[in-house]
């Protein structure tokens, strides 16, 4: 297909740092004297576009430190900065570059006294927040009135919620959280307590990053702010909530010229309070914007781009600019609907997929298996070990999440902030013989929290009555946190000396105790390349390393398959993409159904999974569920095709698979029949629509 018409493009010739460029993506990088959306779609050269803004805006003269460059990871900044320095120079490292939270993080730690910010804070993450709200919970009694009263984890994310999407208590409860409404009360003045721990053990969380830097842009120190730099880019910015949208609002002066990047047809993060309504409503956020759609597809074939564009012409949401997806590599193999009897079938089709595929050239590496939900995979897995395929699979457990991992960032808050109270805890209770009665008494005993205490002074000058069983793990306890606290250790050394105590607590507080201690050298490696702890635990913990989840090692061969959800797949491409379960309920997910914005967001979710593919798409679909694989009977139900893949069959070159028994049912399968037709009138008469019908012996 022909590309459509292009933006004029500036008529000087480019400099050395925008070769390369498409015309769009050139006038996307050249603009200036007003605010900039540009909204680049799946596999258009949006980094290589805000790459040769920064660059251009370095050879124009722009100083560095004066360009503000906010990503949703440290790593996307870090290539990012990287790639502009290959153009132009060293002077690319003096960029501002980073995520929200640790570009707050930084602000804060240079202007926070100044806006009544206490000096020395540290940050929790995740896991340390609702730990925190869980003490709160059970020292407010709210777990023994007889009734259910929420997990810390929904209190946790009912907070972020609030926070994020700035709405208040009561909205976001009835809105999101209806179940909770009768404990209100009880939630806000858990909320308030919450907040009085963090301030006095000199602590802020995620949430309070955001929440302190749009405070200080109100402040004294505003304007300061203000006044800091000539531009800011913000990529991704379909994923910001409205707290960060305020933020970026909030930063721009008189002569700060902001640009934002982003694709809304990717907004699939509204879990996390993310919303494309911010990039919708640039435009009248920042008065005089102009926009610059990127259409030009160097990732994959037409015929995938085809059914790419079709799901976004059946959209339920409306999107910022009106695009269609091209490439110039318009032949290629058509996208393949599998159609298999059941989950056990849909295995074994999708791992012979996987090895003919191997056999054409195209190596496990570059094959991917993606899903809505991680345990969609479950039966993959046993079915590729069973035919030695080795897999990577994205999932589980973040690195810091671990317990025993946890256990040791907590003595570095120790020697960073000796009044983080809920690092003592975890510290404490990891000894023999204690338990939290005990950890309670010694937090007495060395005063944590208490005005103008020391614990740390005093836990290493020996007070504190710990069991008699935890003896040595105390003494090395304390010469431990002796040797590294007054800063005579660099962070690595410091982590490699706590190792010591690590190695007495380990094995007997974890099952693969001795196992585990090989993360602490790992981190102890993370850390090699810092001088300062402070700084190591807040980068750290703002972006934390790589996933452990149900992986099985590559081969020595470093040949491996890919397996991740939809979700952490974003922002990664292949050659060949298998994607399982496209059935109503899965995707949609079942959760999904009864909102708008909800199915608006699975089918965003959708398009995602399809544009991940280069050149290969398979998407595998169920007939039958069984529902519960572990049980004696034959109980199952029966699927839809999603509802968004439906209208596209003409798409796809459809492959059946089903048993002789299953023949009469090879029908539904195909295009719609009579049956078909009836349900969807029914539906349509009733106001809804049913994901599957229940059968069994």
């Amino acid at each position: 297909m022909p590309p459509p018409s292009p933006p004029s493009a500036p008529s000087s010739t480019p400099p050395a740092a925008l070769a390369g460029l498409n015309p769009r993506q050139l006038a996307a990088a050249t603009h200036r004297g007003s605010p900039l959306l540009i909204v680049a779609g799946a596999g258009t050269g949006k980094t290589t576009t805000v790459v040769g803004r920064v660059a251009s805006l370095l050879d124009g003269g722009v100083d560095p430190e004066r360009i503000l460059l906010l990503t949703f990871s440290r790593r996307a900044a870090a290539e990012m900065v990287s790639r502009v320095g290959a153009l132009v120079g060293p002077s690319a490292r003096q960029v501002w570059g980073g995520t929200f939270h640790s570009v707050a993080n930084r602000l804060l730690r240079h202007y926070g006294s100044a806006a009544g910010i206490p000096d020395g804070f540290t940050v929790l993450d995740h896991g340390d927040s609702i730990e925190q709200l869980g003490l709160i919970r059970a020292d407010e009694g709210l777990a023994q009135r007889g009734k259910r009263f929420p997990r810390a984890e929904t209190i946790n994310s009912l907070y972020s919620r609030m926070v994020n999407t700035q709405r208040p208590l009561d909205r976001v409860v009835e809105e999101d959280f209806p179940w909770c409404a009768p404990h209100v009360d009880d939630l806000r003045s858990l909320v308030r307590a919450y907040t009085a721990a963090k301030r006095a053990n000199r602590v802020l969380d995620y949430d309070d990053l955001l929440l302190f830097w749009r405070a200080m842009t109100t402040s004294p120190v505003g304007e300061a702010l203000r006044c800091l730099f000539d531009h800011i880019l913000v990529d991704e910015y379909q994923d910001t909530n409205a707290l960060q949208a305020e933020i970026v609002a909030a930063m721009v002066g008189h002569d700060t010229e902001v640009c934002a990047v982003g694709d809304d047809a990717q907004a699939i993060y509204g879990f996390r309070a993310a919303t494309p309504a911010n990039l919708w409503d640039f435009p009248t956020t920042h008065p005089g914007a102009a926009s610059i759609v990127l259409e030009q597809n160097y990732r994959s074939t037409m015929p995938i781009l085809e059914v790419a564009n079709a799901l976004l012409d059946g959209a339920r949401a409306p999107v910022a600019k009106p695009r269609r997806l091209w490439s110039t590599m318009v032949t290629g193999t058509r996208p393949t609907l599998l159609c298999c009897e059941d989950e056990t079938q849909q295995s074994r089709l999708v791992a012979e997929r996987i090895l003919d595929a191997r056999e054409r050239g195209i190596d496990l590496r570059d094959q991917a298996v993606l899903f809505r939900a991680g345990h969609h995979a479950d039966g993959l897995e046993l079915e590729l070990a069973r035919r030695d395929i080795p897999y990577v699979k994205y999932g589980g457990l973040r690195y810091l999440e671990t317990a025993h991992v946890k256990d040791l960032l907590a003595l570095l808050r120790i020697l960073d902030n000796p009044a983080d109270e809920l690092a003592w805890h975890r510290v404490l209770r990891s000894l023999d013989g204690v338990g939290p009665a005990t950890a309670r008494r010694l937090a007495e005993e060395l005063r944590i929290n208490k005005p103008k205490a020391d614990p740390l002074a005093r836990l290493v000058d020996g007070i504190g009555r710990f069991p008699s069983q935890a003896a040595e793990q105390a003494g090395e306890l304390r010469a431990a946190l002796a040797d590294c606290a007054g800063g005579r250790l660099e962070p690595g050394p410091q982590i490699d000396r706590l190792g010591a105590f690590c190695r007495l607590t380990f094995p007997a507080r974890y099952e693969n105790g001795l196992a585990r201690l090989a993360d602490v050298d790992r981190l102890a490696t993370a850390a090699r390349g810092y001088t300062s702890r402070s700084r190591f635990l807040t980068e750290i913990t703002l972006d934390p390393p790589g996933r452990i989840g149900e992986v099985v090692p590559p081969s020595l061969d470093d040949e491996w398959l890919t397996l991740s959800t939809i979700h952490s797949a974003k922002g990664c491409e292949w050659r060949a993409v298998h994607l399982l379960n496209a059935a109503d309920g899965n995707i949609p997910s079942e959760m999904a159904l009864g909102k708008d914005d909800g199915l608006a967001e699975e089918l965003r979710l959708l398009y995602v999974a399809v544009t991940r593919a280069k050149g290969e798409l398979t998407v595998s679909f169920p007939h039958r569920f069984h529902v519960n694989r572990f049980a004696n009977d034959d109980r199952h139900v029966y699927a839809r095709l999603s509802r968004f893949l439906d209208p596209l069959r003409p798409l796809f070159d459809e492959l059946v698979e089903l048993t002789d028994d299953d023949a009469d049912r090879a029908v539904p399968l195909g295009r719609v029949g009579v049956a078909e037709e009836v349900d969807g009138v029914l539906d349509s008469l009733l106001g809804g629509s049913s994901t599957a019908t229940a059968t069994g012996p």
